[in-house]
């Protein structure tokens, strides 16, 4: 099986606030997070799981110690944007 590159969302342009938004949720879950390097706040929650996740090289790690590190960060994000929707639902069904 051979590694992604070059992840990208599918709307062109959405990184900056795909970025935003994970800086913003991260921070809501206690993690110190740099807002202009938002990617940076995967090192805070490696170290926080156990996993030693370094910048460059990490081909030592298992796909599972790594999965550990993206499911919290995407879990949280995802968790927070069911939370808006429901929000924004709930808004919009009151008289």
């Amino acid at each position: 099986m051979s590694r992604r590159s070059g992840r990208r969302p599918v709307v062109p342009g959405a990184e900056q606030g795909l970025s935003a938004f994970k800086a913003e949720v991260m921070k809501k879950e206690g993690y110190a997070v740099d807002p202009n390097r938002p990617d940076n706040v995967k090192y805070e929650v490696a170290k926080s799981l156990g996993v030693p996740l370094e910048p460059g090289d990490n081909g030592q790690l298992s796909t599972e110690s790594v999965g550990h590190v993206g499911g919290k960060i995407g879990g949280s994000m995802v968790r927070e944007m069911i939370r808006l929707a429901q929000e924004k639902l709930a808004n919009r069904s009151e008289p």
